[in-house]
């Protein structure tokens, strides 16, 4: 049975999230350009609560969508077939700043999906990538601008971000 630590509770996740609602606020300084997307399944929650924070700091509601990438995975020969998500994004992304939301920053490869699967909706003026953990180990060159925390691991390990907590399980 696999060993499991809990890295973050409740209050660390919204801590975290308050966070990062604050360092968004601080880089991005006209609101009426944010808009937030989750990518499908964990970063949408996030995406969500982000929200709900930023347009308490903004005074004003924050567009938040969702972005499903299964389809722009460069690892589709490789699966079964994906789980497909909806995807959501209500809003104009031409000229914004989309900040893409993710539960775990890993190898890097679903943000790049991600950032092929939004160029389907428009041109963003920039987008910017918020995650809660980011625990290393990047097979491409991307770099989260928001970081909730950083979680050094091995690459067998897993993190698990369910919505109360999140928990690092060793084998």
């Amino acid at each position: 049975m696999p060993e499991s630590v809990t890295i973050l509770d409740a209050n660390a996740i919204q801590r975290a999230l308050t966070r990062i609602a604050h360092e968004i606020a601080e880089r991005n300084e006209n609101s009426a350009e944010v808009v937030l997307v989750g990518i499908p399944a964990g970063g949408v929650p996030l995406a969500e609560r982000l929200g709900k924070i930023l347009s308490e700091i903004w005074k004003q509601p924050v567009p938040v969508g969702s972005l499903d990438v299964s389809m722009h995975r460069d690892d589709l020969d490789r699966r079964a077939a994906p789980k497909i998500y909806p995807t959501e994004i209500p809003f104009d992304v031409n000229g914004k700043t989309v900040v893409l939301v993710d539960d775990v920053l890993f190898s890097g490869r679903t943000i790049r999906a991600a950032l092929d699967a939004l160029n389907d909706f428009g041109r963003p003026k920039k987008i910017q990538l918020a995650v809660l953990i980011d625990r290393g180990h990047r097979e491409l060159p991307i770099k989260a601008d928001f970081v909730g925390k950083n979680v050094p691991t091995a690459p067998d390990e897993k993190i698990i971000v369910r919505e109360n907590e999140v928990i690092l399980e060793r084998k």
